[in-house]
């Protein structure tokens, strides 16, 4: 049996994810550690997995709390080229940590998130194999795509997808120094971009081919098995009317402190007289819970058993986080989508393009949202057959351990003919 390594950002969302395939991995007799900052250590909920916290210098306890509340408001230049030179110190010390720390706990494959290039760097610089995990819209890189940070769909000018590229390329300039450094330190080829940093074994997505954008040039070991998920969904536990349709609206965890939507949404469904499950985790004090209650949340909690959540709405309303949208297209309830960072944008416009709700900017009023909404609930669901398909077939974790184990036992690149 083989020793496994996570290296992934220190995001709950990616915990998430990462957390579901390798319990299937572990089922099969495999260990599996995470390695990363010692505050990290909160988002695995999984007694089995293992963890090895790095950075006690650069990254000490109670650093990531700080880290997380930039990463929860990166809007405008200067709070995102922080929000930048953070993300490249946490691969800088990845890079230098790692190598004696795989060695140290006997680490026979990586699993490398694709938001974090230190993992892939590091293995290849070692002879490890790699597997890259997708948690976010996939980084490949195709001519006449946007990148999954931009708000477009195909069919644009290419010349706007060539400037955004050199845009976003110019902002992650101390990211790429810490791939430079790297693979000169390692002997390793130069690279450009985290796009780059990918594995030649097997690459595994949660983006499944019919909710993303139509692609030419993915590699044949490139894997779309959907999302990644453990177990039944619980049910919720409060009293609902079923007579009255049902919103649930959910922000995420690093974005469940923006009071202000919350309550324009609020108003929009007490507008509509429909009922609101509002789940803010952990984001807002009592005092906020009290005034969304009054101003038309029906339901305000920290966390709501999402599977559940999004199959007993009539609508969801999300920030685009990839996890909650698969959720509710797997549950076939429209969505409305009102992005804020990261590749919430990118997920939006892929909602948009596919028919399966509609977008808002964030700072929409409740009217704005209040329209929205009632043109949703006037759908019973979204239904598209393709995408509904894929989402019973792709195999989900399962599918993706399935191939994480195929490419380290072979040493080869997992094809899609190689499959079952």
């Amino acid at each position: 049996m083989s020793h496994f390594a996570v290296v992934a950002p220190p995001y709950p969302s990616h915990f998430q994810a990462l957390q579901a395939v390798a319990g299937h991995l572990l089922e099969r007799g495999h260990r599996v550690t995470f390695f990363q900052q010692a505050d990290a250590a909160r988002w695995l909920s999984d007694a089995r997995m293992g963890f090895t916290a790095l950075g006690s210098t650069s990254h000490p306890p109670g650093s990531l709390t700080q880290a997380l509340e930039l990463a929860a408001r990166p809007n405008g230049p200067l709070r995102l080229r922080r929000l930048i030179r953070q993300l490249a110190g946490t691969s800088a010390m990845l890079c230098e940590q790692l190598p004696d720390a795989l060695r140290h706990a006997q680490v026979d494959a990586l699993l490398c998130d694709q938001m974090e290039p230190a993992g892939a760097l590091i293995g290849e610089a070692l002879g490890l194999p790699i597997v890259s995990m997708a948690c976010a819209l996939p980084v490949n890189r195709e001519p006449g795509l946007p990148l999954p940070v931009m708000p477009f769909a195909p069919g644009r000018d290419a010349r706007l997808y060539e400037g955004t590229e050199q845009v976003h390329d110019w902002l992650m300039k101390p990211l790429q120094a810490v791939i430079d450094a790297t693979c000169q330190r390692y002997g390793l080829p130069s690279r450009q971009g985290m796009h780059t940093c990918l594995s030649p074994l097997a690459q595994i997505s949660q983006t499944l081919a019919p909710f993303d954008f139509p692609r030419q040039a993915l590699p044949a070991h490139f894997h779309a098995v959907g999302p990644w998920r453990r177990g039944g969904s619980v049910e919720g536990e409060w009293l609902l009317d079923p007579q009255r349709p049902l919103v649930f609206a959910s922000l995420g965890t690093l974005q469940g402190h923006r009071f202000s939507l919350f309550l324009r949404i609020a108003q929009a469904c007490k507008a509509l007289d429909v009922q609101l499950l509002l789940a803010h985790c952990g984001g807002l004090d009592a005092a906020q819970q009290t005034r969304l209650r009054y101003s038309g949340a029906s339901i305000v909690t920290d966390y709501a058993p999402q599977q559940w959540a999004v199959r007993a709405a009539q609508v969801v309303i999300s920030h685009g986080g990839l996890n909650t949208v698969l959720d509710a297209v797997a549950a076939h309830t429209p969505l409305l989508v009102m992005p804020i960072a990261f590749d919430q944008p990118g997920v939006a416009a892929r909602v948009a393009y596919h028919g399966l709700g509609e977008v808002l900017p964030r700072w929409a009023g409740p009217r704005r949202i209040a329209a929205s909404l009632e043109r949703l609930l006037a759908c019973t669901a979204t239904d598209h057959p393709a995408l509904s398909e894929a989402l019973n077939t792709a195999g989900g974790a399962m599918r993706a351990a399935d191939i994480i184990e195929r490419a380290v036992t072979t040493g080869r690149p997992v094809l899609h003919s190689d499959l079952p």
